[in-house]
């Protein structure tokens, strides 16, 4: 009998999310000029307050600047292809986290002082995503070049029977 199929789930929360769309959003439609925050809500389905509060954290950060005025709005502070997707979701203050222990502390993900038998294996996938999120930038996404970036691993040589890949 064949095992299940698992799919792992790691959540970005909506803050990292919505900071990497509305920034791609900014990449894609920004070559003309600078592009109202209103403009980049309704496209991104994303509430303008928010869109705001996120924008804020952006300049804050050195990732986008305000043009104030008639037709102003933002634009990006470098080129698509110097802006790594980690540095968003950092300006932002989101963290990424695949274990249930606070890095550095003495308490494991149980609340011992032991790790819990699997922390490695989550530990790792956050590295990871860390090192994924800061292979991707900007102009990979609107370029359309994400798909099949994280194939860094050959697969297992039984992955076929869990993934549904053939041989």
């Amino acid at each position: 009998m064949e095992p299940p199929k698992a799919d792992v789930n790691v959540k970005l929360t909506t803050k990292g999310r919505y900071a990497v769309s509305a920034m791609a959003d900014l990449a894609a439609t920004g070559s003309q000029g600078p592009v109202a925050l209103s403009d980049v809500a309704l496209r991104q389905a994303i509430s303008l307050s928010y869109l705001e509060q996120l924008f804020a954290k952006l300049k804050r950060a050195g990732l986008v600047a305000s043009v104030r005025g008639v037709g102003g709005g933002y634009i990006l502070s470098a080129a698509p292809g110097d802006i790594r997707i980690a540095e968003i979701v950092a300006a932002v203050d989101e963290q990424i986290r695949t274990t249930a222990c606070a890095s550095g502390s003495s308490l494991g993900c149980q609340g011992t002082t032991a790790r819990c038998l699997t922390h490695d294996l989550w530990d790792e996938l956050g590295r990871q995503i860390s090192i994924f999120l800061n292979a991707v930038t900007l102009e990979d996404i609107i370029e359309k070049r994400v798909l099949g970036m994280a194939a860094v691993n050959p697969p297992h040589r039984n992955a076929e029977k869990y993934t549904g890949a053939a041989e």
